[in-house]
């Protein structure tokens, strides 16, 4: 009996330690073997190299260049050797850091007691400077040893601030990864950041790469390169010109957009001020943002010639419709209509309404147009909804709803006040013009290319807005705006160009500054074969406060340069 239950306690035993096997083998391999590879593998990610971003022409306008963490085992070195690093890469340092007015040799002597202080740590590792470059890399391998370089990949912008609110910037979320913002950098961050891979190798006990170990891992795979529609030629006409504007007029800001109207596609884009994305924290975070998508304005007079193109559509106007309320002020729900400078034209026709830019044309076309169509032109030129540009800070105001509008609402708003537009929404809905009624989607970017592929974005054709015969009729009326108007002295002789200027006071505190004003001028050229579109927009110019003064002479001089880049000749 007693043998019987020995037997019996050793089969239990037995297969307690079966199951328990089983358990561990089994059912726990997956996890147990995790948890081996964390005690006897040490990790690293390889950090993908960014994509690039070209200008048109293939130069390069965003790059990346390798970077190095500099690191060192303190442990494996002897007080000699410390003072050493220390010592040596303190003058290497302050040599690179060298910056007029600070004492060089004390700011080495502080470098010097930071490496200090970091050598003389109990650790296995320690990071003694991030993002070195190759250069600097090379001079320190030819000076020390027992030193270890981590690389990796820094955004590099050979044309520094050029383009800023076009690219955006890279910087760090809030897991410390490398990250794209605004822009062109923000938008197509998943293309250009591409995936990084990852490095195992074995481990000893004191948590130190065996250098004849097992290595795992997966390869990085580089980011996708996108080439630009922008012209790098005129993206420097359009920056240089509109600087010296800025200095000139005293704006507190001003912004331009050139567009190619039959394709959409946006041949340069600037604004001021700007920023320098390889150092994007020294500036004010409201550099960030592109005024060309983000920033809302009333419009003005650039407004009149998409309302009088609407009711020329509609056939419920012709140019050569007389006014019978353009004598003198108009009366509306308390308010007195007038125009700009306070001159009336009794039986004007609705031509010479574009060319005087006349308010109470306006609201005369404006009245026969009726609120339903008005509002269903809105949305047809597509204010109240987003471009769908291929640039991160889109933003677009709102559209009151129809309910909401009064008979003052649609005065005011047939001559652009009191509605609120976007600039990009601006020159897309003027491009609708000149390329004879047909709306296009505004795109930045031409194509997107790998290593194996490339992906050409094709023009995107959104609806047609107007008959092709009203849009030669709206820009016939442009042209006599530009021939006739306050800036036809800036116009260059020979040339044919369709345009109009815009001042619009700026609300504040609900009612308008008459001091401060938005400029704006809008037209494209040649008038008879567009091959681009373009708005010059200033913020609050202090020389004048007038479109026709400020925003208009910057069209033209930037105009100027363009015909002869277009290989454009004199038509007249």
């Amino acid at each position: 009996m007693r043998i019987k239950l020995i037997q019996l306690c050793f089969s239990a035993f037995l297969i307690a330690i079966i199951l328990r096997l089983f358990y561990w083998q089994i059912i726990q391999a997956q996890s147990l073997q995790a948890k081996a590879e964390i005690q006897h593998f040490v990790g690293s990610k390889q950090d993908a190299k960014r994509g690039n971003i070209y200008f048109a022409d293939m130069s390069v306008l965003a790059s990346s260049k390798p970077v190095f963490n500099l690191f060192t085992n303190p442990k494996n070195l002897n007080d000699d050797q410390k003072n050493k690093i220390a010592t040596t890469l303190a003058k290497i340092f302050a040599a690179d850091d060298l910056v007029d007015g600070v004492d060089t040799k004390k700011h080495e002597l502080e470098i010097k007691a930071d490496l200090t202080s970091k050598l003389s740590q109990d650790l296995f590792w320690v990071n003694l400077r991030k993002n070195i470059s190759l250069n600097l890399k090379t001079q320190i391998e030819g000076s020390l040893e027992g030193l270890g370089y981590d690389g990796s990949y820094n955004r590099f912008y050979p044309e520094s601030s050029s383009s800023a609110h076009l690219l955006g910037f890279v910087g760090s979320d809030a897991k410390g990864e490398n990250t794209g913002y605004f822009g062109l950098e923000g938008y197509f961050d998943g293309e250009l950041r591409g995936i990084p891979g990852f490095l195992k190798n074995e481990k000893d006990a004191l948590g130190l790469p065996i250098l004849i170990g097992d290595f795992l891992g997966t390869g990085s795979s580089n980011g996708k390169n996108l080439v630009l529609n922008i012209d790098r030629t005129i993206q420097y006409i359009v920056e240089r010109i509109l600087k010296q504007g800025i200095e000139k007029y005293g704006a507190k800001s001003a912004s331009v957009v050139v567009m190619d109207p039959k394709t959409g596609a946006i041949l340069a884009l600037a604004s001021f001020p700007n920023y320098d994305p390889a150092q994007f924290s020294k500036y004010p975070k409201e550099y960030y943002k592109n005024p060309v998508v983000a920033d809302q304005y009333e419009p003005g007079s650039t407004f009149k010639v998409l309302v009088m193109a609407a009711a020329l559509n509609e056939d419920v106007v012709k140019p050569d419709s007389k006014c019978d309320i353009c004598s003198g002020p108009i009366p509306i729900g308390g308010f007195l209509i007038r125009t700009w400078d306070n001159k009336y034209y009794p039986d004007t026709n609705l031509t010479d309404v574009i060319v005087h830019s006349d308010n109470t044309g306006m609201v005369f076309t404006g009245k026969k147009l009726g609120l339903d169509k008005f509002y269903s032109y809105l949305e047809n030129f597509g204010f109240g909804d987003l471009t769908n540009i291929d640039l991160q800070d889109e933003a677009t105001p709102d559209l009151r709803s129809k309910n909401g509008w009064r008979e003052i609402d649609l005065a005011t708003a047939s001559f652009g006040q009191g509605i609120a537009v976007t600039p990009i929404q601006m020159v897309r809905a003027i491009s609708t013009i000149a390329n004879g009624g047909y709306l296009m989607q505004p795109q930045v970017v031409k194509e997107i290319k790998d290593e194996k592929s490339t992906f050409t974005i094709k023009p995107k054709v959104i609806r047609q807005v107007l008959k092709e015969s009203t849009a030669k009729t709206i820009t016939e009326m442009m042209v006599q705006a530009v021939d006739k108007g306050e800036a036809r002295v800036y116009k260059p002789k020979g040339f044919k160009v369709a345009g109009k200027t815009g001042t619009a006071q700026i609300p504040v505190a609900g009612h308008y500054d008459p001091t401060k004003t938005i400029a704006s001028f809008v037209g494209f050229a040649p008038a008879d074969d567009p091959k681009f579109v373009m708005l010059v927009r200033y913020d609050q110019p202090s020389a004048s406060i007038f479109g026709s003064e400020t925003a208009a002479p910057t069209f033209f001089e930037i105009t100027k340069q363009l015909f002869p880049y277009f290989k454009i000749a004199p038509s007249e």
